[in-house]
């Protein structure tokens, strides 16, 4: 018997960290929540963590997800920019991990398969795919929908990992 399984994805950035929160119950998928976490831009480094950290853990109280995904980041031109979002990774990778979750990672391109079919693509085709696949879903801005899309991709990777797992089992 299958049960319902709750996703939260989470495409990280220092100033705005997107999130979103979706089930899964075998192949079909119901949106939940989305939205941003955002940080203060006149603060310090530090301080902008903090931010970011207490406003995850509040949708993790708040949804209680089973199950976390993070968007992978890639190398950006700037050395101190990547630094930081890879800073801000850190938390959301972290938030999850200390609520007990296994934290599962995605490259950008993988998470455009996964949605639009393609690894390249718009953010409008991701917009348009995710009303596709679950008409229901509200988000406001690409953080909040990138989040979903990463939620979407680790729901379908994961029933990929469970079918080969239990033909091994099997």
């Amino acid at each position: 018997m299958q049960e319902t399984i709750r996703i939260i994805g989470i495409d990280p950035g220092l100033r705005r960290t997107g999130w979103g929160i979706i089930e899964t119950l075998g192949n079909s998928l119901r949106f939940v929540a989305s939205g941003t976490v955002t940080s203060d831009g006149d603060m310090d480094l530090a301080s902008r963590l903090c931010q970011l950290h207490d406003g995850l853990a509040d949708i993790m109280h708040s949804y209680q997800p089973q199950e976390a995904a993070v968007e992978q980041t890639f190398v950006n031109k700037d050395a101190t920019a990547t630094l930081k979002l890879g800073q801000a990774r850190g938390i959301a990778m972290l938030v999850p991990a200390r609520a007990g979750l296994r934290v599962a990672e995605y490259a950008p391109n993988a998470v455009k398969k996964a949605v639009i079919g393609v690894g390249h693509g718009e953010k409008q085709q991701i917009h348009m795919m995710l009303k596709v696949l679950m008409p229901k879903a509200t988000f406001v801005g690409n953080d909040a929908a990138d989040a979903l899309a990463i939620a979407i991709c680790h729901a379908h990777n994961r029933q990929g990992l469970s079918g080969r797992l239990a033909k091994l089992v099997g």
